[in-house]
């Protein structure tokens, strides 16, 4: 199967985003259940959704505006894409671990899918991308 779906969705920079993208992302990943024609394993929508509001929630921390989210189905996996308006390239950081400041996110998104991605645009912005297996 290639790429036979994808869905996105802008999103305000506000605190609403996080779960206006898990919600479509919980859609996307029963739509994406009917076309392959089995169930996904609780784990792995675990993990989609998990990095889907990390990438999210980072957008909306650093980035003033929109941010859009875009899920494609394809043939290994989910892509994830998370365009924002910040031209600054995500980098790791050590854990706050009274949980005040973060720094959690990208070690866990590099946890769950592997490998991230950032590539300029659209505008001045950056894509935040990465993949997780199906």
């Amino acid at each position: 199967m290639s790429a036979t779906m994808q869905r996105h969705i802008d999103l305000a920079g506000t605190t609403d985003a996080p779960g206006q993208a898990r919600e479509t992302t919980t859609g996307f990943l029963a739509d994406a259940e009917r076309i392959r024609g089995k169930p996904t394993s609780p784990d792995t929508i675990g993990a989609v959704l998990i990095v889907v509001s990390e990438l999210v929630t980072n957008a909306v921390r650093h980035a003033p505006g929109l941010c859009t989210l875009r899920l494609t189905l394809q043939d290994e996996g989910v892509l994830i894409e998370v365009s924002d308006t910040s031209p600054v390239v995500p980098r790791p950081r050590a854990p706050d671990v009274t949980g005040a400041s973060g720094g959690w996110g990208l070690q866990m998104i590099t946890r769950l899918a592997g490998e991230i991605q950032t590539v300029p645009g659209p505008g001045p912005g950056k894509t935040v991308r990465t993949r997780l297996p199906w």
